[in-house]
């Protein structure tokens, strides 16, 4: 792995910038690389925040701490001693999604308007509001929920016009406390018609249908 001449192209790859030719190149070897495949699934929830961002929205440049870049080498440098190489690449993601935070915020509101979503069904102690977001690659899903099981896994489903169902990735139950998440699917909106939102057991405890 550490010698892998894929791996410097990860990065492009997970944010389609790649020629045609080198994208089936460095899909071939992710699909037969385990290590890779850990590293573009650390890497696609950060890509998939960055295409959100709309550069023509910044006026001015936004200032970066002056020692930002020192900073994330060192965290990278010291988290490389101490543990594997792709745990490394996690710490340099979140670390990566943290900026990008920083930069939606700064954005401030989403030049995307939001669709509410009326949810048609709920389980009994769930209280929650959630929001369709409509992207060119796909659809994504703003949550706000309390009263699911504490510490347990939750599993979100998009289903389309044909009657499948797509992952559009899962949340831990924070209890009491309100959370709040951001899910996304690959589920164009014209083809997306609800979501489902499964326990560990696979019952259904929030579900809605797209307006």
């Amino acid at each position: 792995m550490i010698n892998d001449p894929y791996r410097r192209d990860l990065g492009a790859f997970v944010l389609g910038q790649l020629p045609p030719e080198e994208e089936t190149a460095v899909r071939a070897h992710v699909d037969g690389c385990p290590e890779c495949r850990a590293e573009v699934a650390e890497l696609r929830p950060v890509a998939l925040r960055l295409r959100d961002v709309d550069p023509g929205r910044l006026d001015h440049e936004i200032p970066v701490p002056p020692l930002l870049g020192e900073l994330v080498l060192e965290r990278v440098r010291g988290e490389r001693r101490r543990v594997p190489r792709w745990a490394v690449l996690g710490a340099a993601a979140a670390l990566i999604a943290v900026v990008a935070g920083g930069l939606g915020w700064y954005l401030g509101k989403p030049s995307i308007p939001l669709e509410p979503v009326p949810l048609a069904q709920t389980a009994p102690g769930v209280q929650a509001d959630a929001a369709l977001v409509p992207h060119t690659w796909g659809v994504e899903i703003k949550l706000t929920a309390s009263g699911l099981a504490p510490g347990e896994s939750y599993r979100v489903m998009i289903s389309d016009r044909r009657g499948r169902d797509v992952s559009a990735g899962s949340f831990v139950g924070t209890g009491s406390a309100r959370m709040r998440c951001n899910l996304n699917s690959s589920v164009l909106r014209e083809d997306a018609t609800g979501f489902t939102v499964l326990d560990p057991a696979g019952n259904v405890v929030l579900f809605a249908r797209f307006p």
